[in-house]
């Protein structure tokens, strides 16, 4: 009798333990689930807006020698403005989208998405500078024009920024494929979305990874290597963000995770 008197509370306070952990998990579930769709929509979102942006700095400042290029540019000064506006909101939202991945991910290995998000975090504040490279030639380039300083000296400062601006996003980049890398991994490691995208993502970013620092060693290639190394990154990322959008994570992976702690803790 006593017995049973004693396994009454005891019970109760099991159930109410095993219903607080389940509210804990289900609050941690949704969670992750509005982070990894924030994830996908960022995903997409850079990509929109870099390849947008990038179209216009590129069509506004054409070919030729720097004295028509920098005119160009000051006769659609605002434009060329709002478009470098546009890259610099992509190079901030890639703080954010670290930092999405980085929560998506941390269940699985709490280190490695830190770690990822460190390395993603480092390209981004490396883009910052060539943001700002970017402002600078634009400013030389309105300053090149009659009235301003000598077409000479603004050409040289202008080579200057780029110069600065390419090595810089080189190293950004190779932080950036990197990053990426780790969070593919833990992507596969926890078949959160399919492993054949996983791979693909894998794959996509070792080839990043790798040409950005041959960048480094033969810069004469720079284009050739971007134009080899940029097609499979889109793909992934773009693939991961609309599978990250339309399903988040699997349901079926975070429940065996959830079940299998319940169980470790009731032992």
């Amino acid at each position: 009798m006593e017995d049973v008197v004693a396994d009454g509370p005891t019970a109760r306070y099991k159930a109410e333990d095993r219903m607080r952990s389940e509210i804990e998990n289900a609050e941690a579930d949704n969670t992750q689930r509005r982070y990894a769709r924030l994830a996908g929509f960022l995903f997409l979102g850079e990509i929109i807006l870099a390849l947008g942006s990038g179209f216009v700095l590129s069509h506004i400042a054409g070919s030729g020698t720097f004295a028509e290029t920098a005119k160009r540019i000051a006769a659609s000064e605002r434009l060329y403005r709002a478009a470098l506006s546009t890259v610099l909101i992509v190079t901030l939202g890639s703080v954010v989208l670290a930092f999405a991945l980085y929560a998506t991910l941390k269940p699985v290995n709490r280190l490695l998405a830190q770690l990822g998000m460190i390395f993603c975090l480092g390209d981004s504040f490396l883009g910052l500078v060539v943001r700002m490279c970017g402002f600078v030639r634009l400013h030389l380039s309105v300053s090149a024009q009659p009235g301003g300083v000598g077409t000479i000296t603004a050409e040289a400062l202008a080579d200057l920024m780029r110069g600065i601006a390419g090595t810089t996003e080189n190293i950004g980049g190779i932080s950036f494929g990197i990053g990426l890398l780790l969070f593919f991994y833990l992507f596969f490691k926890s078949s959160y979305i399919p492993r054949v995208l996983s791979c693909l993502g894998l794959a996509a970013t070792v080839i990043w990874t790798i040409l950005y620092f041959a960048s480094l060693v033969f810069p004469e290639q720079r284009a050739l290597f971007q134009y080899i190394c940029f097609p499979p990154m889109a793909l992934a990322d773009v693939i991961t963000g609309f599978y990250l959008v339309l399903f988040a994570v699997k349901a079926e992976v975070r429940g065996n995770q959830s079940a299998a702690i319940a169980e470790v803790s009731n032992r």
